[in-house]
């Protein structure tokens, strides 16, 4: 198994694994398979009619089912195989079956998808009471993440950036889905006795890859605002410069920016902080598509503070808390409509030696073994990006240029530009199961 034969790996559920599903709301199931030396085809599966696969740019296979008031209380078995192949030789890998439970609506929620943004709203009622203060999402360090913005006395609301707040991003052939999700605050892991509920209300976004390109994705970005405790509040602000001058920066106004192949592009990343004595690190900077830290596969600019790309020169600055760096302008910009540069980064105790800071470019082992960091000295990583950036075009005399684009590559507005009326927001209820905390039974069943 594992050699020719396909063998489902982790996410794949086990065989036999119970699911509980809600009606009205998409179930998803993602299945995993690897063959040393053969390829990974398809996957064959039974189930309620209008269950559907998909495969994503990760060569998952994802079946989705959405059912109905009619299937409430019944039990539903999916199975599933995964085929490969060599040459004229077809395997196929073991049998799973799970069985899906079908209940009410847990949660009473309301999904809006729009161009750059997830608005979900969620009655309180649905959490058992739980406040804003209780829950989180996936990361809530940026200030604009907080549930305490938009939320009021009988709704949690969430207006969530498609980069931001730990927004993750999957790709199929046809769509552009982009998730995150409603969580409670983890406990003092001292503590033995929890008295939240564990839950989790994941949503999502679905975008459909082919149409018109969306303006709010060719707009300049803005700062990134995050509060971490022992560095309180911070801002990292990332420009692009016209010259190794860095004094005259590219309006905003005038992004997308285009550039031809060897053009140097000129780089700034300025941190300004509330406390004293910080230094800023620059850890990674890539290029994608895609305005997303979770977007795969990317172009490695700088990594581990290391230079990757040969044509990157590290500029000098005034102080610590700025970073300067330029390269020239790369094919990888000419595969895509338009790509943006995103860094990782982070704030330290400025001349301490034991910091991230202070270490440098390291290679990945030793960054791999680097010891737990200590939040008193050294901040979390955090994601800030700026672009999109074009190769320069010339005009193409030919009479329907436009259709040599790779429209694979070309993001869309959202819903609105949807020719066939989609549901394009979704959310997923669940409870989440706790590890070796005690959780106090009430007092009466409703």
């Amino acid at each position: 198994m594992g050699l020719y034969l396909p063998q489902l790996v982790a996410p794949t559920p086990p065989h036999g694994t119970r699911i509980v599903g809600e009606v009205n709301k998409e179930l998803e199931i993602r299945v995993r398979a690897t063959a040393a030396y053969s390829s990974i085809q398809n996957i064959i599966f039974s189930g309620p009619s209008n269950v559907t696969k998909h495969r994503d740019t990760n060569n998952d296979f994802v079946i989705r089912w959405t059912p109905v008031e009619d299937d409430l209380g019944d039990h539903y078995p999916i199975c599933f195989v995964v085929e490969s192949a060599t040459g004229s030789s077809v395997y196929q890998s073991e049998m799973r079956c799970v069985l899906v439970e079908i209940r009410k609506e847990q949660i009473e929620a309301t999904v809006t998808c729009t161009e750059t943004t997830m608005k979900v709203e969620v009655e309180k009622a649905s959490f058992f009471g739980l406040q804003e203060d209780h829950l989180r999402l996936n990361d809530p360090s940026n200030t604009i993440c907080s549930l305490d913005r938009h939320s009021n006395s009988t709704h949690i609301v969430a207006i969530i950036p498609l980069n931001g707040c730990g927004t993750q991003i999957e790709e199929d052939d046809d769509y552009l889905i982009f998730k995150n999700e409603i969580t409670t605050e983890e406990d003092n892991p001292n503590e033995l006795i929890t008295r939240k509920h564990l839950v989790e209300a994941r949503f999502y976004c679905q975008y459909p890859k082919r149409g018109n390109v969306t303006l709010s994705f060719s707009a300049h970005r803005k700062n990134v605002t995050v509060w971490e405790k022992g560095f309180g509040t911070f801002t990292y602000e990332f420009e692009f410069y016209q010259d190794s001058q860095f004094q005259a920066m590219f309006s905003p106004n005038s992004y997308p920016l285009e550039f031809d192949i060897g053009n140097r592009i000129y780089m700034q990343l300025d941190a300004t902080s509330s406390v004293n004595n910080t230094e800023m690190f620059v850890e990674s900077c890539r290029a994608a598509p895609y305005d997303n830290p979770n977007y795969h596969p990317t172009y490695s600019i700088i990594e581990n503070g290391c230079k990757v790309d040969p044509t990157v020169q590290i500029h000098s600055t005034p102080n610590d808390r700025q970073f300067r760096f330029s390269m020239e302008a790369f094919k990888f910009i000419g595969l895509h409509d338009q790509v943006y540069i995103s860094c990782t980064v982070m704030m330290c105790e400025a001349g301490n030696p034991n910091t991230r800071c202070s270490q440098g470019c390291i290679n990945s082992t030793m960054h791999n073994a680097r010891r737990k960091r200590e939040a008193v000295i050294e901040s979390g990583t955090h994601f800030v990006s700026q672009g999109p950036l074009r190769l320069r075009r010339e005009a193409d005399p030919r009479a329907g240029s436009a259709f040599n684009l790779n429209l694979n590559l070309v993001f869309v507005a959202g819903c609105l530009l949807v020719a066939v009326g989609m549901v394009c927001g979704v959310l997923i209820y669940k409870t989440k199961t706790s590890r070796v905390k005690y959780q106090p039974l009430p007092a009466y069943e409703s």
